[in-house]
């Protein structure tokens, strides 16, 4: 029985056809299938197709491995590319997930004329072939569903990631890794981080209360957090163009704190300490720093264009920092032998653990990355370990949930430093895992217990808090 079609993801009334969009995201799924960043790929879209092209493109990723999967099935030999990408395309929008997942933004016959009208646009003599591999699949849909599902492959099918993730988050979650994989196919929630120099959490709640946005706070991991119920544009939320907040998901926020206060285990930052943001584009943290005090912040990074959206962001929120365009490992190209009271080292990584925001990272990482990954962060930590003072502290961060850029890299570090300790912060230090309870045991130490609020607010990310003793 055919779905009843919600409101378009494109949004407004005159939203344009499904046919036109899909041929968009067609294009964009094969980028992406071919190594191509989806990011890239969408700053190439028409802007008035952009938005709406993002919203199905991101439905089709977290979607791909089983439209890949059932496409075999209907279709062992692949079509021309004009065509597979916009069949792979509608078999994910046709994909019945359940109540529990991902709903279906288009009723069926809409998706299945749509798509064959792109077809006829793109490769006439395929039209035919498209509409009956469609038909065949809402016809025989719960027993393609469950074939895809099966065989060495069907985890890629169900879960909608490579299995080499899902076999490495295994090994490292070995009771939760499921829960993980099904959590990334989620709509991330959107959250924003108040200006502690424009007023306080609270204050902020009731302008939005105002202005009819329903939020709440998220309490002291979180201090400067509000989720929105629903996510809206920034132009709608008060004072943004003013500095008053920014978006920024609820875990990133957990950094600036923990390097400025330390939350007690440490003397907070004195104003005037000199602070170093080691990569930090496109400076959410550095912002966030900047807003809990008057810190002398040289803020690096390797990419030049990465480190203008930097500036615009401080530019926004009225604050300065000294910007160098530099590899943090080359500390001769840009150190001036002035050591830092404090490092934030958000480190390149995988980003395994905000792929529920960039759905296409799963399809674009390799099982070899991951070594080559953790290899750049050991390098980065031995290179910029000599330039804090003794006394200072290091915050090592990424945005994964592997273990190898975590818990193993911290560990490897600490048997090579003598003069690094590690200190334990509960609640914002070891792994934090984007799950709606914490599944985990509750012996295991802090440091590697995966933690996660009621309501799964939080991305995947490590966060370590190290002390370079006298």
């Amino acid at each position: 029985m055919p779905k009843p079609a919600p409101s378009n993801p494109a949004g407004p009334a005159l939203a344009p056809p499904l046919q036109q969009l899909l041929m968009q995201v067609a294009d964009a799924v094969q980028a992406v299938r071919g190594g191509r960043s989806l990011t890239d790929v969408l700053a190439k879209c028409p802007a008035e197709l952009r938005p709406a092209t993002q919203s199905l493109s991101f439905h089709v990723l977290r979607r791909l491995g089983s439209a890949e999967a059932v496409r075999a099935i209907l279709a062992p030999k692949s079509p021309p590319p004009k065509v597979e990408g916009l069949l792979l395309s509608a078999l994910a929008l046709l994909w019945d997930a359940g109540p529990d997942q991902l709903p279906a933004p288009y009723a069926d016959h809409t998706v299945v004329d749509q798509a064959v009208s792109a077809v006829r646009k793109r490769l006439p003599a395929s039209a035919g072939f498209v509409n009956a591999v469609l038909r065949r699949f809402l016809r025989e849909r719960p027993a393609l569903q469950a074939q895809a599902g099966q065989g060495s492959n069907g985890p890629v099918a169900v879960y909608n990631h490579p299995l080499w993730w899902s076999e490495r988050l295994r090994a490292d979650w070995p009771e939760v890794w499921p829960a993980l994989l099904l959590a990334n196919n989620q709509h991330p929630p959107m959250t924003l981080r108040v200006n502690a120099r424009q007023g306080s959490a609270a204050d902020y709640l009731q302008r939005l209360q105002e202005a009819g946005i329903a939020a709440h706070a998220l309490g002291p991991l979180a201090p400067q957090a509000l989720l929105l119920e629903r996510a809206v544009p920034v132009t709608a939320l008060p004072g943004f163009a003013q500095g008053a907040v920014s978006v920024q998901d609820a875990a990133a926020q957990i950094a600036a704190p923990l390097l400025a206060q330390a939350q007690g285990v440490l003397p907070a930052l004195q104003a005037g300490a000199r602070v170093l943001d080691a990569c930090s584009a496109p400076g959410g943290k550095t912002a966030h720093l900047l807003e809990l005090g008057e810190f002398d912040l040289l803020a690096l990074d390797s990419d030049p264009k990465r480190l203008l959206r930097v500036q615009d962001n401080l530019a926004r929120l009225g604050q300065r920092a000294e910007l160098k365009a530099a590899d943090a490992r080359m500390t001769g190209s840009w150190w001036d032998g002035r050591m830092f009271d404090a490092i934030l080292l958000d480190a390149p990584c995988s980003a395994s653990g905000i792929v529920r925001r960039h759905p296409d990272v799963r399809w674009l990482r390799r099982p070899g990355d991951i070594a080559q990954l953790a290899a750049i962060q050991a390098e980065l930590l031995a290179a910029l370990w000599p330039t804090l003072k003794p006394g200072g502290r290091l915050v090592y961060a990424t945005c994964s949930m592997f273990k190898a850029e975590g818990e193993a890299q911290i560990d490897a570090f600490l048997q090579r430093q003598a003069d690094a300790s590690r200190l334990e912060v509960s609640g914002f230090t070891g792994h934090l895992l984007p799950l709606a309870h914490n599944e985990a045991p509750e012996n295991m130490a802090v440091s590697t217990q995966p933690r996660a609020s009621a309501e799964a607010v939080f991305d995947g990310f490590f966060y370590a808090l190290l002390h370079k003793r006298a």
